[in-house]
């Protein structure tokens, strides 16, 4: 068999995930891993420079031959506290919004609760590097993963999109599924999800391994235990069917 290449999300997130595949002796030897941020996890399932991906969910329909493997996904069921909006004003007196390039699901979950949610009409703007400046007045801003940690409490409205969409459709948000873009064998997606499966249930010792140097290791783990949520049910593939729908139409 050949290797097959896994490219994993590098944000804080995503440690479980890695920690269960990279203590998987056959993992190691039967894979080719790359950390990488979300909106690139996509881009390589799209153009078959990767096998399996943990891709924002927004990115699925453009994935050929795309296939949820795995009952572990990237998601919550309230605060998730690193996909925000950050602006100096409130929703309703925000003229502009700098796009987050890190991820495509995000970007998609802002339109949506900019036009079904908050009913307003603000100018997107694809954002570049360092854009975080122009964040002021009635600019407001996506920033999302580990980053939304530093640059957060510096504006007077951070808003959870992950909250704003339960309390728009009363169902959990997915951010990102393992996504294979072609048939996997499966004694490896028997080991994968193992490997998956026991990252997610030994959190102390992922954070004894990857210590965050962004967050303290007792806020590192209330964010892995309570803001985010691993597991991929039936409710939350629903969601995930809700949520495309209406990434459609935006």
């Amino acid at each position: 068999m050949e290797k097959i290449r896994i490219s994993i999300v590098s944000f804080i997130n995503s440690m479980p995930f890695k920690y269960g595949l990279e203590t998987s002796d056959y993992i190691i030897e039967n894979s080719i891993i790359s950390n990488d941020i979300p909106s690139e996890c996509a881009r390589k399932l799209i153009h078959d420079e990767a096998d399996i991906g943990l891709v924002p969910v927004a990115a699925i329909p453009e994935i050929p031959s795309a296939e949820i493997i795995s009952d572990y996904c990237l998601s919550s069921n309230g605060n998730v506290e690193t996909v925000l909006l950050l602006s100096d004003v409130p929703v309703d007196r925000i003229e502009r919004i700098y796009l987050d390039y890190h991820s495509r699901t995000s970007v998609k979950l802002v339109k949506i609760l900019c036009r079904y949610y908050w009913r307003i009409n603000p100018e997107f703007i694809p954002a570049s590097e360092n854009y975080e400046k122009n964040i002021q007045k009635t600019v407001a801003g996506l920033v999302i993963g580990d980053r939304a940690f530093k640059i957060g409490k510096q504006f007077g409205y951070q808003i959870d999109l992950s909250n704003e969409w339960i309390k728009f459709k009363n169902m959990p948000f997915v951010f990102a599924a393992w996504v294979s873009n072609k048939k996997i064998p499966k004694k490896y997606l028997i080991e994968f999800n193992k490997s998956i499966k026991k990252g997610t249930s030994e959190i102390d010792n992922v954070i004894n391994s990857y210590s965050s140097k962004i967050i303290s290791d007792a806020h590192l783990k209330s964010y892995l235990t309570e803001s985010i949520r691993y597991e991929l049910d039936d409710k939350k593939r629903e969601a995930i069917n809700v949520f495309l729908e209406l990434a459609a139409k935006v």
